[in-house]
């Protein structure tokens, strides 16, 4: 009887810890919504929002983050930069920021499938043209530098491409462990949750901390950027579950830069130790023909921000090499 009872006892404790956690969670979520609404406009592509924010006029550059961030990483100061020379479009990639995701290249909850490079780039593709996009130089980074190439390798009509700090070659080793915990089935149903509801600032200060190393992030960029739209429960999902499922289509793509017929320019920092130097872009100019490699040296992650003079540079560069200025 003593068993029964601590049994139920167990289980109705469980259940209300699950449900404080759902319901932590889904507060913190609204009140990040509330208070990082769309900038831009948000396009229907196949049914599915896509948040875009255009700016300035000029030829056309798409701007493409990194995992886990969204559209506000690139308005804190480079694009409205940009946008004194270019017609600026920033997209918030597939199942980040306010933008929805792929159709039928997802799973829910429970099915741990992810948007490779080459179908978030089709879909966006579609949004750019709704927008008139021509010739567009596609700059990516981080992540977003795997799916500017991609663009390229699907759409003969790119101009150019920027590669900051971005994917391009496979890696050794395997991914952090928080990636495949949140990636699992079990990690995405139980501690996604728990991290939505409960990540303390000290953990969201930290985090930044890491992803600028060794420099220090500008001041007022984590108000800007708006970390909660991060920590929200399907975009760790769905985040986790890209970066986890990227590497074989890095694989596969590396093996097609060769066929690339236009301007690429990457900017790399030699610190950069969540994307390293040595790994992605060291090889690139070799994979490409006529690829321009710009290395700075002792920068980290996010040279975007850090040295964005040196990144508007190779953007210029590759606008003038490919006939747009």
């Amino acid at each position: 009887m003593r068993l029964g009872i601590r049994l139920i006892v167990l289980v109705l404790s469980i259940g209300a810890f699950i449900g404080l956690v759902q319901w932590r969670a889904l507060a913190r979520e609204t009140a990040a919504l509330e208070e990082n609404p769309p900038q831009g406009q948000i396009i229907k592509v196949d049914g599915v929002d896509v948040h875009a924010v255009t700016m300035g006029s000029g030829p056309d550059l798409i701007l493409l983050h990194g995992a886990g961030g969204n559209i506000n990483d690139f308005t804190f100061g480079l694009a409205p930069r940009l946008a004194q020379s270019y017609r600026v479009i920033v997209f918030d990639r597939p199942g980040l920021g306010w933008t929805g995701r792929v159709p039928g290249a997802h799973g829910e909850l429970w099915d741990t499938r992810a948007e490779s490079p080459l179908e978030q780039a089709r879909f966006l593709q579609q949004a750019a043209e709704q927008l008139g996009v021509e010739r567009p130089i596609v700059l990516g980074q981080s992540f977003g530098g795997a799916v500017a190439f991609a663009w390229a390798l699907s759409d003969p009509d790119t101009a150019a491409v920027v590669s900051v700090a971005g994917v391009a070659n496979p890696w050794p080793g395997q991914l952090s462990r928080l990636y495949r915990v949140n990636g699992s089935l079990a990690g995405g149903a139980l501690v996604v949750p728990m991290l939505s509801a409960f990540a303390p600032q000290s953990l969201i200060e930290s985090t930044l901390a890491s992803i600028f190393h060794p420099q220090p992030a500008p001041e007022g960029y984590l108000d800007h950027v708006g970390p909660g739209l991060s920590l929200r429960r399907e975009v760790m999902r769905a985040n986790a579950r890209q970066v986890l499922s990227l590497r074989p289509h890095v694989v596969e793509m590396s093996e097609r830069y060769h066929e690339l017929d236009l301007p690429v320019e990457i900017v790399h920092g030699s610190a950069d130790t969540i994307v390293p130097l040595n790994v992605h872009s060291i090889t690139l100019p070799d994979q490409i023909e006529g690829a321009n490699l710009t290395i700075l040296d002792g920068v980290g992650h996010m040279p975007h921000h850090t040295n964005a003079d040196d990144v508007i540079a190779a953007v210029d560069r590759a606008a003038s090499r490919a006939g747009l200025r």
